[in-house]
């Protein structure tokens, strides 16, 4: 199972990933959250073993919490979704530890991707994404 937790500031993109995401028996969105606060003690209560996170929160830096989630769990795999793909976020990003990076405009879709990556490791009981 598939354990997300979705942080975005925006309501309308929480709810198009939760209705991408949903798959019963196989995604459990464990969270659905705006703001910094709420996703760090929702990630630390929820124990997700994937979030998508936006670059952008009302009360701070998501790559800040990038790097708290990856300092607590380093497995955890962490998604960038932004409206903010420049090189030096992603760059950023991904030396923060982030496992994907993803232009909410133009890569909204591979979320499907990585979902299936997930499945398929965990059904192959596969270290890559989850170990």
């Amino acid at each position: 199972m598939i354990r997300s937790l979705i942080v975005d500031d925006s309501s309308v993109v929480r709810e198009r990933l939760a209705a991408r995401l949903s798959n019963p028996g196989k995604v459990e969105i464990v969270g659905n959250v705006g703001d910094i606060v709420t996703a760090l003690s929702t990630f630390e209560r929820e124990k997700p073993n994937m979030v998508i996170l936006d670059i952008q929160l009302p009360d701070g830096n998501g790559i800040d919490v990038l790097t708290r989630i990856k300092q607590q769990d380093g497995n955890t795999v962490v998604v960038m979704l932004t409206n903010f793909p420049y090189e030096a976020f992603r760059k950023r990003c991904f030396e923060a530890g982030a496992d994907y990076f993803f232009d909410k405009s133009t890569e909204f879709h591979k979320i499907t991707a990585v979902i299936k990556e997930m499945e398929a490791a965990i059904n192959n009981q596969s270290p890559s994404l989850l170990n």
